[in-house]
């Protein structure tokens, strides 16, 4: 049986990189039993970001309360990570990025049958790397790296396409009431909210295939 996976998450959300190594996990425990297809839909954690981005402790800091309480929502994240070998460098991240490009990146490369590689390639390259994946120049970088074609990413960052999916993406995250990503869609009918363990993922592949 087929098994349609729907991942709502952001890219510089550290519980979706978890949550995708997890998933991950998941899919291949069912051994080829399944034919799994995954498909990401854009999410922004801070819709209202400046093009630019926000230094990243400075933004931090207003979210949180204080730099103190981020760095200890980070430590949880980092530890957390190494035990899914995700080796979290967040002390790399000078700048919270705006996102919309990077998911408009994440869009094309589902046309050209690469989008897992570039939304993991994306995640790599934020959250292990520091790179600042507001930047056109990184967001080019990462996609032809994951196979993506580089002229084909340029002329889109330097147009308008992929802004009407993320228009589209806020009204599939109202409909399922999704206040916070990752979120996942399975065969349009059993969601889950949250890195979860492989195992409930494996519960809701059974679930839904029966």
């Amino acid at each position: 049986m087929n098994l349609a996976v729907d991942v709502i998450s952001d890219v510089i959300c550290p519980w979706c990189y978890i949550g995708k190594r997890r998933l991950e996990k998941a899919i291949a425990a069912l051994d080829g039993q399944h034919d799994v297809r995954v498909h990401w839909h854009p999410f922004q954690l801070n819709p209202t970001m400046p093009k630019e981005g926000i230094i990243r402790k400075e933004y931090r800091t207003r979210k949180f309360g204080s730099w103190e309480r981020s760095m200890e929502l980070d430590a949880k994240a980092i530890a957390v990570g190494e035990t899914e070998g995700i080796l979290f460098a967040l002390d790399k991240t000078e700048r919270t990025p705006n996102t919309v490009d990077a998911h408009r990146i994440i869009w094309l490369a589902d046309q050209h049958g690469c989008q897992d590689a570039v939304v993991e390639g994306l995640f790599r390259a934020y959250f292990t790397e520091g790179q600042d994946i507001g930047n056109y120049q990184a967001l080019i970088d990462v996609a032809a790296e994951a196979g993506l074609d580089r002229q084909a990413a340029e002329e889109m960052l330097n147009s308008e396409d992929g802004m009407d999916v993320i228009a589209q993406a806020g009204k599939r995250s109202r409909q399922h009431q999704v206040d916070g990503v990752p979120f996942f869609i399975i065969n349009n009918a059993i969601t889950l909210s949250g890195a979860q363990a492989p195992e409930t993922f494996l519960d809701a592949f059974k679930q839904a295939s029966t």
